[in-house]
C-alpha cells in the first residue's frame, strides 16, 4: 500500500512548494507556473499533440499532479472501495474542470452530475465532456471563493445542491473538504445525505488529525503544518485559512459525520504527513448514507 508513485510526487512537490511559500510571494509562484503551463501547451500544438478529454495545462485549476493519471487513480479508487457500478447514477462535488469525470466518461451509463464554482471550468467540461457524452451534466454554483469566484452570492455553508432527494447512488469529493471550513463541511455532508439513496456511499478525502499524523508533524516529516485552529477545524494559513485545511479525525468530522447521517465504512491514509504505509496522497474516507430511521437527526 506504500508504492503509490503519484503520491510520493504529490508529498515531495508539496515539500518544495513550503520551501518556495518563504522565498517567492505568491503572484509570482502563480505567474512562473502559467508561463510554464503555456509554454508545454504550445510545445503539445506545435508537435499535434492531443489528449482526449484533457484540457490545456494553463487552464488546469485543479492541482499540480499529472492530470490523466490522477484521474485514473481514482477512478479506481471508485470502483475497488466506494462499490462504484457502470448502472449508478453519480454526483461529483467540485468537479473542476473534468479531472474526474474523463475516466469516467467511457464508463458510466448510468447518469454523472457535477458542479463547481469555476466558470471556465464548467464550460470546458460542457463543451468537451458533455459534447460527447451526453449523460454527463455539468452546474456552474455561484459561491464565494476569494480565489476561484470571488464574486460569487452564495456561501458553501448556505448552499443547497440543485438536486432531488435520493436521487443518487453514488457521490464523491476529491480536494473539497481540505479547503473548506466547518460551517460549510457540515452543510455539504447534509446536503448529501439528502441526495443520495438510502445505502448510497459517498467517497471524500480529507487531511485528518489523529495520533499519528500529529506525531509525524511534532518529528518535521509533514508536507503540511496544521498549527492554527479554525472554527473546529485546523489551517495550514491564517493568512488564507481555505488553502488547506485539516480535521479531527475522531473529533469534529466525527460528531459531523453521525449528526449527519453517515455511518464510516472505511479509511485509508495518505502519504501527506509522511506515512510509510498509505494509499494515495490525501487520506480517503468512503462514507454509506443510513436510512432515515437509523440516523440521528
Amino acid at each position: 500500500m506504500s508504492t503509490n508513485p503519484l503520491a510520493q510526487a504529490s508529498y515531495a512537490f508539496q515539500r518544495r512548494r513550503a520551501v518556495l511559500r518563504k522565498l517567492l510571494p505568491r503572484p509570482l509562484r502563480r505567474t512562473l507556473r502559467w508561463g510554464a503551463h503555456l509554454a508545454l501547451d504550445g510545445l503539445d500544438r506545435c508537435l499535434g499533440r492531443k489528449r482526449y478529454l484533457v484540457p490545456p495545462r494553463s487552464m488546469n485549476f485543479v492541482g499540480d499532479g499529472n492530470f490523466e493519471k490522477t484521474g485514473d487513480e481514482f477512478f479506481g479508487y471508485f470502483t475497488s472501495l466506494g462499490g462504484l457500478e457502470p448502472q449508478h447514477s453519480v454526483l461529483e462535488v467540485g468537479c473542476g474542470i473534468g479531472r474526474m469525470a474523463r475516466p469516467l466518461a467511457g464508463y458510466l451509463a448510468g447518469g454523472y452530475e457535477g458542479f463547481d464554482i469555476v466558470p471556465a471550468g464548467i464550460e470546458w467540461c460542457r463543451n468537451n465532456i458533455t459534447a460527447r457524452h451526453p449523460n454527463f451534466h455539468f452546474t456552474l454554483a455561484d459561491i464565494y471563493n476569494s480565489q476561484y469566484n470571488p464574486g460569487g452570492r452564495l456561501h458553501a455553508s448556505d448552499y443547497r445542491f440543485p438536486y432531488g432527494d435520493a436521487r443518487f447512488d453514488f457521490a464523491f469529493l476529491t480536494s473539497v473538504f481540505t479547503h473548506m471550513t466547518f460551517a460549510g463541511t457540515a452543510n455539504y455532508l447534509r446536503e448529501l445525505a439528502r441526495v443520495l439513496a438510502p445505502g448510497g456511499r459517498c467517497l471524500a478525502t480529507f487531511f485528518l488529525l489523529n495520533q499519528e499524523s500529529r506525531r509525524l508533524m511534532g518529528e518535521g516529516l509533514s508536507s503540511l503544518e496544521f498549527r492554527h485552529p479554525i472554527d473546529r477545524a485546523w489551517t495550514t494559513d491564517t493568512q488564507g485559512p481555505e488553502t488547506t485545511i485539516g480535521y479531527e479525525e475522531n473529533g469534529a468530522l466525527a460528531e459531523l459525520l453521525a449528526a449527519s447521517g453517515f455511518v464510516v465504512e472505511l479509511v485509508r491514509y495518505g502519504c501527506w504527513c509522511g506515512r510509510s504505509q498509505f494509499l494515495s496522497y490525501q487520506d480517503v474516507m468512503v462514507l454509506r448514507r443510513l436510512p432515515a430511521e437509523k440516523r440521528s437527526l
